[in-house]
């Protein structure tokens, strides 16, 4: 077994397992701090393993593939667990001025651990029905974090939630049984060339169709994203941040996955029916925000819209369209995620998150407001912040394929994302307190105002770094695409990999 695979994976159970175990002690938070860091340092490892050597993998337990457990890591997957890893260590470490006592003896922070490990596992499967498995561990860890607290709200968001993640499991599991069924194999390397070479091409089709519905509703692409702004806003706001940042974004590694390396062969139809998709996305997405008051709100439907252009670079399906499609997901990972500790801290210091009902951020709490600017200005595409690049990329995908139209919404989703962002600036930022008060970023205690704003300063920090030295991020983006376009190695390494070979 490499552990240089299984690692990355092991780490945050193990650390899931002691916080659980030392929940009732005070400090406990402070496990998942270093379990986080640790998951950082391996993540690393991975992703210079994979820097060094190119795709490497394993078999779990000594079967030969495709009989065993495969775990994989290309650019891709190595980009995604290490940005994983980062966001994690960075909620973790928000989380500590937030989470109390309660929370903590109720296993937040085992529950977090948790669902930081199915992430990674989905990112590092080579499996179809483990992809499943790993789906499942979100689903239950997610759950768990909705409903601690025990608040109404909480409860009736994690319901529609879980159920309508129930739906998606379901659909991918039936999936999954008819692709053995009629493959005789779940290895995704070997799914390249049994689907390719089955009699049946109408099955296929309809088995890719259920598995984009399957990984659609779970990457909250329309029609299929109602159960996201009605449970995104429930939480600790901490929840909601790596929420943001990671689950819908575990649909899309999927949804690229499949239809990059296994469902080639109807291009025409399925990727026509994910361009549409992207594009009634990302507008449905960003006109619902303008339609929104509530700070969390707003950010949990622009989820929504930057999903689209995520499926965008998957649905043109050019190099240029896949690099930029892997930036954005780099990018709005972090972004998003910031936005949301952002929101937070306003919550902390205002009481409210309805934006009529507060205000005077701006000269009460600066430093904030700069914070705030950085990951906003990024999220609507203003240079020479990460998303700007990410943006330019897929529009040019698009005019170089002569849709114009879908540079127009990608365009026109940019410009409302700014009225979103102006709308949040006017009223938390700029406009005064309607009580004439204003909230003092210093009336937070020194130890948790630092543990609040360190992680916000590192991930805006980032997204300035990308969006001023975007030139090796876009030369990793680009090869990243190339592997996708071109599997050949993924499939050599996975399929001739034994245990304890293909990664270091």
């Amino acid at each position: 077994m490499s552990w240089t695979l299984a690692l990355p994976i092991i780490a945050p159970f193990a650390t899931a397992a002691l916080a659980f175990l030392l929940r009732n002690r005070r400090g406990s938070g402070w496990i998942s701090v270093a379990g986080s860091a640790l998951s950082l340092i391996l993540a690393i490892r991975l992703l210079l393993a994979v820097l060094d050597r190119g795709t490497i993998a394993t078999q779990m337990s000594g079967w030969p593939a495709p009989f065993g457990i495969a775990l994989a890591a290309d650019y891709l997957s190595a980009a995604m667990v290490l940005i994983a890893a980062i966001i994690s260590l960075a909620t973790a470490i928000w989380a500590m001025a937030e989470v109390g006592q309660t929370s903590t003896r109720m296993g937040w922070h085992g529950l977090f651990q948790t669902l930081i490990a199915g992430v990674t596992g989905a990112f590092l499967t080579g499996d179809i029905f483990n992809l499943y498995v790993w789906f499942e561990v979100l689903l239950i860890s997610s759950f768990g974090l909705l409903v601690i607290g025990g608040r109404r709200k909480a409860i009736d968001g994690a319901v529609k939630y879980v159920t309508l993640n129930l739906i998606s499991t379901v659909m991918f599991l039936c999936a999954a049984g008819l692709l053995y069924g009629a493959t005789g194999t779940l290895n995704m390397a070997d799914l390249r060339g049994a689907v390719a070479a089955h009699p049946d091409q109408g099955l296929m089709s309809v088995i890719a169709m259920m598995l984009m519905i399957g990984f659609g509703l779970k990457a909250a692409v329309f029609p299929l994203f109602f159960w996201l702004p009605a449970s995104y806003h429930t939480p600790h706001y901490a929840v909601s941040a790596v929420f943001a940042g990671l689950l819908t974004k575990v649909g899309v590694y999927a949804l690229i996955r499949v239809f990059t390396l296994i469902f080639v062969g109807d291009q025409g139809w399925t990727h026509q029916i994910l361009l549409w998709s992207a594009c009634v996305t990302m507008l449905t997405g960003v006109l619902g925000a303008a339609a929104q008051s509530d700070f969390r709100k707003i950010l949990s439907f622009h989820i929504i819209s930057q999903i689209g252009y995520m499926i965008l670079g998957l649905a043109l399906m050019t190099q240029l369209a896949l690099m930029g499609g892997v930036f954005y997901l780099v990018h709005h990972i972090i972004v998003k995620a910031n936005l949301f500790l952002i929101a937070g801290v306003s919550r902390r210091l205002t009481g409210r998150s309805d934006l009529y009902a507060i205000g005077g951020l701006y000269l009460s709490a600066p430093l904030l407001a700069v914070l705030f600017l950085i990951p906003a200005f990024s999220l609507a595409g203003f240079p020479p912040l990460s998303g700007f690049w990410a943006k330019y990329v897929l529009v040019k995908a698009a005019l170089d394929l002569d849709m114009g139209l879908v540079a127009f919404v990608a365009l026109l989703t940019g410009l409302l994302t700014i009225f979103s962002m102006t709308k949040i600036w006017a009223e938390a930022f700029w406009k005064p307190h309607p009580d004439g008060r204003l909230p003092a970023l210093t009336t937070i205690p020194a130890r948790p105002r630092a543990l609040l704003l360190a992680p916000i300063a590192a991930l805006a920090l980032m997204t300035v770094v990308i969006g001023l030295f975007p030139e090796p991020f876009v030369r990793f983006a680009t090869t990243a695409a190339e592997q996708l376009l071109d599997p050949t190695d993924y499939v050599q390494t996975v399929l001739g990999a034994t245990a304890g070979k293909g990664a270091p």
